[in-house]
């Protein structure tokens, strides 16, 4: 007996409760994992379960809703899939009015309601992770936006424990990013001594974690925070790390504006040489509003640029004693974000840099400002800070090759992911 019209049956009995015709699908009509995604699953999965993560950053909210299928033969979880979505601004935007950051997460709510079936909600945990923007704020402030969160998780139908809504520390971001994207490439679940590093620039503060090859490059870190370890698979990672409150993008915005504590001084403009002579604005960051302007009577240029992001920089940010030859970096958020608007990379392929890349397009954006002003104000000074953090900073030499991402397999590039592993308890940090 031939079997061969049992898959068109199937599809035709699909097509018919979903109402498309083969004309409606196109050449879409071939590829049965959009309506049969189970088909692309592990036979022998013993469970499909889900989990909600709010990364609650200094420039905007993001939700992850993940879905992951526990084999019975694997003893970490497949990712199967992620709905991600985000809205601007960040939490700390809404300081004076909390009631308002508590609507925002309501909203993001729906998208949760929307992927996780509803009968997996009582038992779908929900978390909340706030990030530098809430480390920079007054502590009374952050918790009153805490709280307000905290109200909308408890109305919620999902699974919410003691612990799901605080302050991330930057130690934790930098490394549960790190795990994110090791175990986006597979390197976690091989115990492989190759990994990458990650380069994660935020709005208000910056990481970089890295599995260094050679002892002396933990040993000789400045302090005993630089370093974290944890156990997965029966085997243990120790890691260089750091997180740098104030050297986000936002922030070093601010502290090169010479903007940092002028709370109160909102009548007061704040110049620069690294914004076009013309430009006059107001920007806001962390709840609060400045008048900024480039110099109308100085000079603009890549030269004074620098030596304005370098104040913020210098004797900030430690250098590594190794760092070229241990890891293929990948860096993500605004490196990634900038490196787009300045025509560097594909907005969704992204692609490989070199750090010599970010200066050269740094000076040419800052030298030509006054006959061609760019259409984002703020280029010269993002990029020239971002040049100036990898090369001034971090160390990197100018020919270190970059791997720019926004997404790894489809994943989002955050530490979201990793916290989510660490919620299940699928790691161990000490």
């Amino acid at each position: 007996m031939k079997m061969k019209p049992a898959v068109p049956l199937l599809l035709l009995a699909l097509l018919t409760v979903t109402g498309l015709s083969q004309a409606q699908l196109g050449n879409s009509f071939l590829d049965f994992s959009w309506i049969l995604p189970s088909l692309s699953r592990p036979a022998n999965h013993s469970r499909i379960f889900y989990a909600v993560m709010f990364d609650a950053g200094s420039t905007g909210t993001r939700i992850h809703v993940y879905t992951f299928i526990q084999s019975d033969s694997e003893q970490l979880p497949m990712l199967d899939n992620e709905m991600f979505h985000s809205i601007k601004p960040g939490l700390s935007a809404y300081v004076d009015v909390p009631e308002t950051a508590g609507q925002t997460v309501r909203m993001l709510l729906k998208v949760a309601k929307r992927t996780v079936p509803r009968v997996e909600w009582k038992r779908t945990p929900l978390v909340l992770r706030a990030t530098a923007g809430l480390r920079l704020l007054p502590a009374q402030k952050a918790q009153a936006l805490l709280d307000q969160v905290q109200h909308v998780f408890d109305e919620s139908p999902f699974l919410v424990s003691d612990d799901g809504v605080s302050i991330m520390n930057g130690k934790n971001e930098g490394l549960l990013a790190w795990i994110s994207l090791n175990f986006l490439t597979g390197h976690l679940k091989a115990r492989s001594k190759k990994t990458v590093g990650i380069l994660d620039l935020g709005g208000g503060s910056t990481q970089i974690t890295f599995l260094p090859k050679l002892r002396k490059t933990t040993e000789s870190a400045p302090a005993a925070d630089y370093t974290a370890k944890f156990d997965v698979l029966n085997a243990t990672f120790e890691l260089y790390t750091h997180s740098y409150l104030g050297n986000g993008l936002m922030a070093a915005r601010l502290a090169t504006l010479g903007a940092l504590g002028a709370e109160g001084l909102e009548w007061q403009v704040f110049k620069s040489s690294c914004l076009p002579k013309k430009f006059r604005d107001e920007w806001s960051f962390g709840g609060l509003t400045y008048q900024v302007s480039g110099d109308p009577d100085g000079y603009t240029g890549y030269k004074l640029c620098y030596q304005e992001v370098l104040k913020v920089v210098k004797g900030i940010i430690h250098q590594p004693y190794e760092l070229e030859d241990s890891n293929v970096f990948y860096a993500f958020s605004y490196y990634f974000d900038r490196a787009v608007d300045a025509g560097l990379i594909d907005e969704v392929h992204g692609g490989m840099l070199e750090v010599r890349d970010f200066k050269k397009r740094a000076k040419e954006v800052c030298n030509k400002m006054t006959k061609y002003p760019p259409i984002h104000p703020f280029l010269c000074m993002d990029m020239t800070y971002i040049t100036c953090l990898l090369k001034d900073g971090f160390g990197f030499k100018e020919n270190t090759v970059l791997q720019l991402t926004k997404k790894v397999n489809n994943v989002e590039a955050s530490w979201a992911l990793g916290a989510t592993l660490d919620h299940f308890h699928y790691l161990k940090i000490h």
